[in-house]
């Protein structure tokens, strides 16, 4: 049966199917966007609207010694002519390249208010004023030498330049942020002079290998500064592989202040981060607000509250013009280790980050990939060798031409009388002044243009002593035409002038350092965790607690007390198979009712926890599921960093968890009762042990609307086989030595039916062994 989207509208040739259209449509669409929005090119590093920024400022005689003009009278030419799209995306492009934290070299300088790092926004265009920076001249200086091809406009009504011809690698340089379809693109600041020595050695051995490369040009360099804590074969393997994670952090001086007090000294600041930020951080710690959903404050709320309050006094943000970040934090006492203090607000505030490594970009070849720094430097070297060779082939050009109307000068100033009497005589001097002297038709246009006052005596001195300079000038052009080396060693020299010309010292400090942790001491010492049938939490003090002293709110009841330490974790899980972990020692303690635990963990929408266990972290468990499927792990793989926990039990539709049990060390059998009375006990060594979770294996062979009833793991001694008598009065019936061994079998048998006549209900060991 077909689709619309399979049939032609009618028998027109000229119609498509739509599904094919649309098809096109959106790859036309999301080309239009790689290529002409959000990925810089390799050879120059620009977006497109950066680009025609820069190339109608130049065209506008904004050098960096010309007087500044308004940023709208700039977007306003660069609409009008470029880029005909919205004047508020023009302006935020160029507001970004004269921002000095933005950009690592500014290529616009900027005279008002341009924003700042804290997110302010600039002024209207209407009351800035901009102009090219020095540096921008890397960029435009040889745009009129015959470097780039020059491509139509919008409306074809004039041209500009497909790339600048850069002559330092300047999508390393300031790097590059944006967003496509289907990709993305995050390339970080880099040093000018680590660049262009990278650069250079790529000129000079083209097969450098990745680890000297590494060398000269070791990480990044952001405009704020800061620390960059990966270690140097991280950095290597995202320079590689073209993709990573950079680790940065704020650094800070330690200030002496009166009678040993000492305050913490904020003054360089990660990429992302800003003091306004880092501000609101500390206010939300200091005064956390109750989440959405929750009656309270959270436990890990309430402690770092208190731990904030214990640790810092005050902090104040006393940037300036003179300084940029300085961000004062000052102790609560000069007791405090500084060590402390520092990893507490490194770990709980934005003075330590992450930013992401993306070399995403168009290259030489017109198609976005993502890249390794030796693939931008390589193609950047080929397109600086490209550039300057046309510069070259272009500089001959104008050369040999000025060479030729001199020539034909200095021809004419040897037989100035005749030349006279020619144009004197003739109707057409043209023709008869090329015929006389076999001149050209340029030679000859140029003789009769040219001023009486160029035929004295000195302009010959003159055009000989030129035409001598230029004709050594283009043997040299030439030779640069001909040999690959020379010109090699040209570009080699002109990236060292403009590198000792613009280049500055590295801001971001490089020093491997691991990820900042606040440790908090948690004494050993003994617990008990109380549950509540209605979920509700809570911790008491040693193991010998008085169950029935305990107390509930109306309408609840003790569902089970855990003997355990207070370095341990609290596990649960769910009735979908998830698991969630808390510490002991962040559970409510006192002589409250506890806290609901749903409340301190994210429990998944339509689930509700149903098994609970805590213990040491080497504690073996088993975890069955009422169809028989089980398996073994040890307590830790419970374990989950995040409060929305982890999934472990792969549950199939109409399953549940049937127990979670830890194993004794005396165990060495699992025993499995199903509803309709038959059991069977096999050796737990034939179970799976599945750390990462799943679905386990069958543990016994059950019929169809048969279900498992209970599961015990034991020592293959003896067990407790629960049941009703007639009157309903319960009772336990004892199947031990001989009686017990018709049931041990392999897993995943079916077992062997207690008794007709019994009605089990469960089963237990003889000794109950304690958790503690």
């Amino acid at each position: 049966m077909q689709t619309t989207n399979d049939l032609m509208l009618d028998n027109d040739d000229t119609k498509v199917m739509l599904a094919q259209y649309a098809e096109r449509a959106y790859l036309d669409y999301a080309v239009s966007v790689v290529k002409g929005r959000a990925l810089p090119d390799v050879a120059d590093g620009q977006k497109p609207v950066q680009r025609r920024i820069l190339y109608s400022m130049h065209e506008m005689g904004l050098a960096h010694n010309a007087k500044p003009v308004k940023s709208a009278r700039v977007v306003g030419d660069v609409l009008g002519k470029f880029h005909p799209h919205g004047d508020s995306s023009a302006y935020e492009a160029l507001v970004r390249q004269a921002q000095d934290f933005s950009l690592r070299y500014p290529l616009i300088d900027g005279q008002g208010n341009f924003g700042s790092r804290d997110g302010d926004g600039a002024a209207a265009m209407r009351y800035t004023e901009v102009r090219l920076s020095p540096i921008a001249s890397l960029l435009l200086d040889e745009l009129d030498m015959g470097t780039v091809d020059f491509i139509p406009n919008y409306d074809g009504s004039m041209d500009e330049p497909a790339l600048l011809p850069a002559r330092l690698p300047f999508v390393l340089l300031n790097g590059a942020s944006g967003i496509a379809v289907g990709m993305a693109t995050e390339i970080p600041a880099h040093n000018l002079n680590e660049v262009a020595a990278a650069a250079v050695a790529i000129l000079k051995r083209p097969n450098i290998s990745d680890e000297e490369l590494c060398t000269i040009l070791p990480a990044p360099d952001f405009p704020g500064g800061g620390q960059i804590t990966n270690s140097l074969d991280d950095i290597r393997t995202m320079y590689s592989t073209g993709r990573g994670s950079i680790k940065v952090r704020a650094r800070w001086t330690i200030e002496e202040l009166a009678r040993g007090q000492w305050q913490l000294v904020v003054n360089e600041l990660p990429p992302n981060a800003s003091s306004q930020k880092i501000l609101e951080e500390i206010e939300e710690l200091s005064n956390p607000k109750v989440k959405t959903g929750k009656k309270a404050l959270l436990p890990d709320q309430t402690n770092n509250k208190a731990l904030m309050l214990s640790m810092l006094d005050r902090v104040r943000d006393e940037s300036s013009k003179d300084a940029a970040v300085r961000l004062v934090f000052e102790p609560k006492s000069k007791n405090i280790s500084i060590e402390d203090f520092s990893n507490f607000l490194l770990s709980n505030t934005s003075l330590e980050g992450s930013v992401s490594l993306n070399l995403v970009m168009v290259g030489r070849d017109g198609r976005p990939t993502q890249k390794s720094l030796r693939d931008i430097l390589t193609e950047w070297v080929s397109f600086r060798q490209v550039t300057v060779h046309r510069r070259t082939a272009h500089r001959a050009q104008k050369v040999a031409d000025r060479i030729h109307i001199l020539e034909g000068r200095e021809q004419v100033l040897l037989n100035i009388d005749e030349v006279i009497r020619i144009i004197r005589e003739s109707d057409e001097p043209k023709p008869a002044l090329i015929e006389a002297f076999h001149l050209s038709d340029r030679q000859a246009e140029d003789i009769l243009e040219i001023r009486l006052r160029q035929l004295a005596r000195l302009e010959a001195i003159k055009i000989e002593q030129e035409l001598m300079a230029l004709r050594e000038e283009l043997a040299g052009l030439n030779e640069l035409l001909s040999n690959e080396s020379v010109l090699k060693r040209l570009i080699i020299k002109e990236i060292e002038v403009d590198a000792k010309k613009f280049g500055d010292t590295r801001r971001t400090l490089l020093e491997e350092a691991k990820k900042a942790t606040l440790e908090v001491t948690t004494v050993d010492e003994a617990m008990t965790v109380v549950v509540s049938q209605k979920g509700w939490i809570r911790t008491r003090t040693g193991h010998a607690v008085d169950v029935g002293g305990l107390t509930f709110k109306q309408g609840d009841d003790l569902c089970a007390v855990y003997p355990c330490r207070s370095i341990h974790q609290f596990y649960a899980l769910d009735s979908k198979g998830r698991a969630y972990s808390i510490p002991v020692s962040a559970l409510p303690g006192g002589r409250g009712d506890g806290v609901p635990l749903a409340s301190l963990i994210d429990v998944q929408d339509g689930a509700r926890l149903i098994h609970y266990f805590t213990g040491p972290d080497d504690s073996k468990l088993v975890i069955v599921t009422k169809q028989g499927l089980g398996f073994t792990c040890k307590a830790n793989d419970l374990q989950s960093r995040v409060k929305a926990g982890k999934s472990f039990v792969n549950l199939a539709e109409g399953d549940a968890i049937l127990k979670l049990m830890s194993v004794d060390s005396d165990d060495l059998y699992l025993a499995c009762l199903a509803n309709n009375g038959r059991l069977l006990n096999f050796l737990l060594a034939e179970l799976k042990e599945l750390s990462s979770g799943g679905k386990g294996v069958i543990l016994m062979g059950l019929d169809e609307d048969v279900t498992l009833m209970d599961a015990l793991p034991n020592d293959g001694v003896a067990l407790l086989v629960q049941h009703n008598a007639r009157a309903g009065k319960a009772q336990e019936l004892r199947v031990s030595g001989g009686n017990l061994q018709p049931f041990v079998g392999g897993r995943a048998k079916k077992g062997k039916l207690i008794d007709a006549k019994l009605k089990p209900v469960g089963l237990r060991k003889l000794v109950t062994p304690s958790l503690a």
